[in-house]
């Protein structure tokens, strides 16, 4: 089921539930968000690049392991590296918490990561920040923040 399905479900149980309209429709724009933040790691999870890279804005920012990146170096650089992490260790996500101020959106969970990424055992825990902005086409990602330290 597309995206946009799922939201126009949230939107109609929303009203459903008696809820306003402006209260359904910020219900329905998290969803969407939450939905573009999951089909994102849901993509590098499988090696899907093409719908990874279509879910980042042509000027999407992206922050990992000390390092600022643009969606061509993200794309020629880390990607790859992400989507085999992804797919070698699974990734638990805690509660996701998602601010919506207009057109603008960010979202940001924690996660624990457990598994084994070549010769090296992974045991981490980890934040990620995501900032959307909504246009034309939807949701796209502005911008990402990862940090992850060994679990305690």
């Amino acid at each position: 089921m597309k995206i946009e399905h799922y939201t126009h479900l949230a939107l109609a149980v929303a009203i459903g539930l008696g809820l306003s309209p402006h209260a359904a429709e910020a219900q329905d724009a998290e969803a969407a968000v939450i939905g573009v933040v999951d089909t994102y790691h849901v993509a590098l999870a499988s090696g899907d690049s093409t719908t990874a890279l279509e879910l980042l804005a042509d000027d999407v920012t992206i922050l990992e392991s000390g390092g600022v990146e643009d969606k061509e170096h993200y794309r020629s650089g880390h990607l790859s590296g992400d989507m085999r992490f992804a797919q070698a260790v699974p990734r638990e996500r805690g509660k996701i918490t998602v601010q919506v101020i207009g057109d603008v959106a960010w979202a940001w969970s924690t996660n624990t990561a457990q598994g084994r990424m070549g010769e090296r055992d992974v045991n981490s825990q980890g934040a990620e920040l995501v900032v959307l902005a909504r246009g034309d086409n939807g949701w796209k990602i502005k911008a990402i923040h990862w940090s992850s330290r060994q679990l305690r």
